[in-house]
């Protein structure tokens, strides 16, 4: 014999993964019932966590002088204007 504290996860498991699609199902019809339309929202992919996200390096060791005004490559005296 096996105990049925055992099975439940076997039950559970497909429960509640349909769960989600149920939710979209449901909502779908009230929203067809009060003239909406009803559309799922986007679900972002799963990340993979062995590779952490890509992250932009900031290079510690180079810093910009504090203070110091960047310079602004426009000639002086030229109109903004739009240029085909």
């Amino acid at each position: 014999m096996v105990c049925l504290a055992c099975l439940l996860p076997l039950f559970l498991v497909p429960i509640v993964n349909i769960l989600p699609l149920l939710f979209y199902y449901i909502m779908g019809k009230v929203y067809g019932i009060l003239g909406w339309e009803y559309r799922k929202p986007e679900r972002v992919p799963p990340a993979c966590p062995y590779k952490p996200a890509a992250k932009n390096d900031s290079k510690v060791g180079v810093e910009a002088v504090p203070g110091a005004p960047e310079s602004v490559s426009e000639a002086v005296g030229v109109a903004d204007e739009k240029r085909d």
